[in-house]
């Protein structure tokens, strides 16, 4: 593995986002001094969490898996994940379909199997099964040398678990492959919608991406009770006893290099910090520019579909919804063609509901329920949308639709918090207009996917949802481990993804 050459002893990471946090607590637990510049007042970054009219609202991710990860990022100072009141939820999801239909979506592997039984019968419920064996399997093959690893080139990919990998399925598609073992349509969509997070429809995207619906479905969806937030404020708080300085309305403006090593970090505000190696996590083109230096690629980097998200706040709640609650609409393959390829609304909308407060209900005022919306929706690039204009009319499309669905007098009996459209998303520098980064084509996965090592930069490690190994709270966290191993050379440390609190992560 290549590693930061030279002197490492105090490192600047930029970004106190769940990437930035990680490394820096895996560098403080590797004896390096590390100051964090965070631009906003507190951390969390595009998981963080913010008090709205008297409403503590998450603001970016909702879905929490993979807690045990969080655990080891904080176990590196000393720490531990028991300080974060989590609840696992059950179900993870309720699942609305156009037919009327439900399914409660467990972990449990007896609670689910009896769910699909229910649903569709006994020939499913054991498809179910043989499903939940492949995913497993799945992930166990990919954690520690696909997931958790650092590469150099795909050379590295030459591993006997690249075979092991093959001979599963991941490099056919994600779609046929969840068909193999489910013959209903509805169940294939609950153990394959995950690929949209990865910016793929999932007729596309690799099977190999299953290990999404693995975490989701098996693994457990987890929430803190005093909002997603709570998962960086936990994470600061323990780097900040181990001795990290932070440095919150710190913004960096450019990276001071001399030859191929970087010196300083110069801020906003005209101050130079001194340092011996740098993190960068904000979006790759906002690092590229910090840096001065952009890689060349053969091919334009293509970044996932966006998302319209409405928070809202109501004196009464609707019995369909749980935790999460996803409606889907009909037209699955056309939706994603609409949103990943047209450039256009859906015109049949998937739609996935929380409701924080049917777990914490204090992150709302007495007599209150939150209530957040996300629509997919193209990225400003494959649809240049003027959301200016388009967006309080697409607010009440929604409202409108949920009416249709279920929630009846949705529109009517909700009070706007936020509306967030893909023009704020670029307005916070996010690249084309999408928080979910960069896609996970194949020519964006494992060594594919920018590297975190900089040509050019010797001293410059990336981390952050479009490096390594990608997107997501799990990906991400880990990414700050591998940008510090860059750094401390500790890769035999970790040892990849270790099944460390399986009390809490259910593996």
């Amino acid at each position: 593995m290549r590693t930061v050459i030279g002197r490492t002893d105090h490192v600047v990471v930029v970004g106190a986002g769940l990437a930035g946090l990680s490394a820096a607590l895996h560098l403080a637990g590797a004896g390096r001094q590390v100051t964090v510049l965070e631009a906003g007042d507190a951390p969390g970054g595009r998981a963080g969490t913010e008090t709205i009219a008297g409403h503590r609202v998450d603001t970016g991710a909702t879905v929490l898996t993979m807690p045990e990860l969080i655990d080891e990022a904080l176990s590196a100072v000393g720490a531990s994940i028991s300080e974060l009141d989590l609840v696992r939820l059950d179900p993870a999801y309720r699942a609305h379909f156009a037919d009327g239909s439900t399914i409660a979506v467990h972990t449990d592997a007896a609670a689910m199997e009896a769910e699909v039984r229910r649903v569709a019968g006994p020939r499913e419920a054991a498809g179910y099964r043989s499903l939940r064996a492949w995913l497993t399997e799945l992930y166990r093959v990919q954690r520690d040398r696909f997931i958790g690893s650092n590469f150099d080139s795909p050379l590295d990919l030459a591993r006997p678990e690249l075979a092991r990998l093959a001979a599963l399925g991941g490099f056919g598609r994600l779609g046929p492959a969840v068909a193999r073992h489910l013959g209903d349509e509805r169940l294939r969509r609950v153990f394959s919608f995950q690929s949209l997070y990865a910016g793929v429809a999932p007729s596309r995207a690799l099977a190999a991406y299953a290990v999404i619906a693995y975490m989701d479905t098996v693994a457990g969806v987890y929430y803190p009770r005093a909002g997603m937030g709570a998962v960086a404020e936990t994470m600061a708080a323990a780097a900040g006893r181990a001795g990290v300085q932070f440095r919150y309305g710190t913004s960096a403006a450019w990276l001071e290099r001399v030859g191929s090593r970087v010196r300083a970090v110069r801020t906003t505000a005209g101050e130079r910090v001194p340092c011996d190696a740098v993190v960068l996590t904000p979006d790759l083109p906002a690092s590229y520019r910090l840096l001065g230096i952009t890689p060349r690629r053969p091919l334009r980097l293509r970044y996932s579909p966006s998302a319209v998200v409405l928070h809202t706040s109501s004196p009464r709640t609707w019995p369909e919804l749980g935790h999460h609650t996803i409606f889907f609409g009909g037209e699955w393959e056309r939706t994603f063609a609409e949103i990943t390829r047209r450039g256009r609304l859906m015109s049949d909308p998937s739609l996935l509901v929380t409701r924080p407060t049917a777990t914490a209900p204090g992150l709302a005022p007495a007599g209150r329920e939150l209530v957040s919306v996300l629509a997919p929706c193209p990225n400003l690039a494959v649809g240049p949308v003027d959301w200016r204009r388009v967006g309080p009319i697409y607010r009440d499309e929604l409202a409108r639709e949920l009416d249709r669905r279920g929630l009846a007098g949705f529109g009517v009996d909700t009070t706007d918090l936020r509306l967030v459209t893909p023009a704020d998303w670029a307005a916070a520098g996010l690249a084309e207009g999408t928080p979910f980064s960069v896609a996970h084509t194949f020519a964006q996965t494992g060594p594919f996917r920018p590297r975190n090592l900089v040509p050019g930069a010797d001293n410059v490690v990336l981390a952050g949802s479009g490096t390594t190994p990608g997107v997501g709270i799990p990906p991400v966290v880990v990414s700050g481990r591998l940008a510090a191993q860059r750094i401390t050379a500790a890769a035999g440390q970790a040892g990849g993804l270790r099944r460390r609190g399986a009390s809490v992560g259910g593996m």
